[in-house]
C-alpha cells in the first residue's frame, strides 16, 4: 500500500471525495507540515501554526496509479489560489501535496505540469516531503458520513460522482 498526504481546503470534503474512489483503502483527515506538536483544531484556525488541514490517503496503487489519484485531486482544487478555497480562507487551507515516497516526486511534478497546461496563472498548490502529520479530532473523521448535510466548498455533485 501507497500512503500520500493531499490539501484542497476543508478537509472534510476533500476526505469524502477521496475516500470514494476505487482502490482507496483507508483515509483520515488531519494537519500536516506544521511547527507544533500535537495541534487542535483551534490552534491551526490561528493560522500560526504552520499546519494545512489535510487528508491522508492509503491506496492500493495496483489499483488506483498514483496519476490517476492525482487526476481525481485537481477536480476538486483551484490550484492556482494561495490559502483559500472557495470561502475558506487562511494558510491553512493551502492546497499541498505531500509525499512520503521520494520516488512519487516525479509523479507529482509532471501532474502538476499537465495541470498547469490547463491554467493561465501559476499553479501554487505545494509540492513536499511529508515532515510530520496529526490526525485531526475524532468528530473531524468522516464529517460528511456524519453529517450529510454538512458544510463542504466542494460541489455535491463532485461528492456523490464516484
Amino acid at each position: 500500500m501507497k500512503k500520500i498526504v493531499l490539501a484542497g481546503g476543508c478537509f472534510w470534503g476533500v476526505e469524502a471525495f477521496l475516500s470514494g474512489i476505487k482502490g482507496v483503502i483507508e483515509t483520515k483527515v488531519g494537519y500536516a507540515n506544521g511547527r507544533v506538536a500535537n495541534p487542535t483544531y483551534e490552534m491551526v484556525c490561528q493560522q500560526n501554526t504552520g499546519f494545512a488541514e489535510t487528508c491522508y490517503v492509503e491506496y492500493d496503487e495496483s489499483q488506483l496509479p498514483l496519476e490517476k489519484l492525482l487526476e481525481e485531486y485537481w477536480r476538486i482544487v483551484d490550484p492556482t489560489v494561495l490559502n483559500r478555497q472557495g470561502p475558506d480562507v487562511g494558510s491553512q487551507y493551502r492546497t499541498g501535496i505531500y509525499y512520503t515516497d521520494e520516488s512519487d516526486l516525479n509523479i507529482i511534478l509532471k501532474s502538476v505540469a499537465e495541470e498547469q497546461k490547463k491554467y493561465e496563472k501559476k499553479i501554487v498548490t505545494e509540492v513536499k516531503p511529508l515532515e510530520n502529520f496529526y490526525v485531526a479530532e475524532e468528530y473531524h473523521q468522516k464529517y460528511l458520513q456524519k453529517n450529510p448535510n454538512g458544510y463542504c466548498h466542494i460541489p455535491r455533485e463532485l461528492l456523490e460522482s464516484h
